[in-house]
């Protein structure tokens, strides 16, 4: 057996001799070792050690679908699955296909990720090219984030916020701040699950007090600064405050937890070192991400979880291929075959999670029934391409626990406009938070409860 290689061979390498240099063909060993990254061993705990209360996880797929193979035919229980969904069919009693909904405010675009969550208009505020949100992950962290050490769970392919209007994250704090995301399997792990030792400990510790201080003299500085300002400039100081005081409460929330030990997990199977913006590693990032999620979930380390797959203009198949080139398809009959084949791939990464839930026993009942999963895009690609914030494409499983209703196709009529926030108003709702409003929702989704 020959060993295998810790770098690859230079595709630059030659044969010398007599004189002549020979270019060799492309061979394995020219390959990145992501290229022979094996597909994931993880295997799921049978029983949960976490108590049966409610959870979500919102996993966001760019570039919107071909709803073409999307959209099944009939509404109501006797409905067919699409042939993309079919992808689903072991869990066809487990989730809801729900079409029509979209988000009235938005303006569609490459924005889709920046409000599938908060359905806000970016450009709702005169003299500002782009105004967002809270969105409905942050509803629900901030009412119950603090019975777990991690608040809210943000993951995507790109690390941190991204740019106005083309956001890698989900996650948006009370005043529309983006909340950075994390893209690194490895340092997820850490995150969550690796103990701090005690040079580790007081370093955290030095660095939260760095934190508290910096944030007393800014507001220190702030409140002299407001008598000498005018209305306007006012109104953007407590802007830019109320952040400051958002982070100032997330430092606290950190330092009641750092004496906690962490939960311990096995990391047996776990791709950690997967990359995401490698095409041949997409389908053991994916899965690492998600069962880094299940794993939070099952140790309770979090109940709020937002993953954005990929960002928008973005993405990759379950083979490498472009999504975002793919979703400007312009009714080309070979391209829409080929983003049908992603959605299934999605899907199947989908269903792949959802059995992890479903095949863990948590007080009785699979772990699929405390855990609503939401999975969708903010964009609708439509017929011809068309990046559009209507009819978005979307599928909300588990949490029968709760009340959620499904194997059920719940179709609204396009023309009434129903929000996609009646949608997140049930969640959150479901999540425990006593409110009756969220964004521009007119009441909880008629058929899903």
């Amino acid at each position: 057996m020959i060993p295998l290689l810790r770098q690859p061979i230079s595709r630059r390498t030659m044969l010398r001799g007599a004189g002549v240099c020979l270019s060799l063909p492309l061979l394995e060993a020219m390959m990145p070792r992501s290229v022979f990254a094996a597909p994931s061993t993880f295997k799921p705990v049978a029983k949960s050690a976490s108590k049966p209360l409610p959870r979500v996880i919102f996993c966001y797929v760019p570039n919107g679908v071909n709803i073409l193979e999307w959209m099944p035919k009939q509404t109501g229980r006797d409905y067919e699955p699409s042939p993309t969904l079919a992808t689903l069919k072991e869990h066809r009693g487990d989730f809801s296909v729900i079409t029509g909904l979209g988000h009235p405010r938005a303006t569609g675009g490459h924005s889709g990720a920046d409000t599938w969550l908060t359905g806000a208009d970016l450009k709702a505020v005169p003299g500002k090219d782009y105004t967002n949100s809270i969105s409905a992950d942050q509803v629900v962290a901030e009412s119950i984030g603090r019975a777990t050490r991690v608040p809210s769970l943000e993951l995507s392919d790109m690390s941190g916020t991204g740019s106005a209007g083309h956001s890698h994250t989900l996650a948006f704090d009370r005043n529309g701040t983006p909340l950075p995301a994390e893209n690194s399997p490895q340092r997820v792990f850490e995150r969550l699950f690796v103990p701090d030792d005690a040079a580790s400990r007081e370093s955290t510790l030095r660095r939260y007090a760095e934190k508290r201080s910096i944030l007393d003299d800014v507001l220190g500085e702030a409140k002299f600064l407001q008598s000498r300002l005018g209305q306007a400039d006012r109104a953007k100081l407590d802007e830019y405050l109320g952040a400051v005081r958002e982070t100032e409460t997330r430092v606290r929330r950190q330092e009641e937890w750092i004496d906690v030990p962490k939960p311990q997990v096995v990391k047996d199977g776990l791709q950690l070192g997967s990359l995401p913006m490698n095409g041949h590693d997409r389908p053991m990032w994916i899965d690492v991400m998600m069962e880094l999620s299940y794993l939070a979930f099952v140790t309770d380390t979090t109940r709020v979880i937002s993953f954005e797959w990929s960002r928008e203009a973005g993405g990759y198949g379950g083979g490498g291929e472009n999504h975002h080139e793919l979703s400007h398809h312009g009714g080309d009959a070979g391209m829409l075959s080929k983003l049908a084949a992603i959605d299934r791939f999605h899907l199947s990464r989908l269903a792949r999670f959802m059995t992890f839930l479903k095949s863990t026993d948590e007080a009785g009942r699979p772990m699929l029934d405390n855990t609503m999963v939401v999975f969708g895009s903010g964009m609708n690609s439509g017929e011809r391409g068309d990046h559009s914030p209507e009819n978005l494409p979307l599928l909300v499983a588990g949490g029968s626990a709760w009340g959620l209703k499904h194997g059920q196709h719940l179709g609204f009529q396009k023309t009434a406009k129903a929000p996609l926030s009646n949608v997140f108003l049930t969640l959150i709702q479901k999540m425990g938070v006593e409110t009756a409003t969220f964004r521009d929702a007119t009441g909880t989704l008629t058929g899903l409860v």
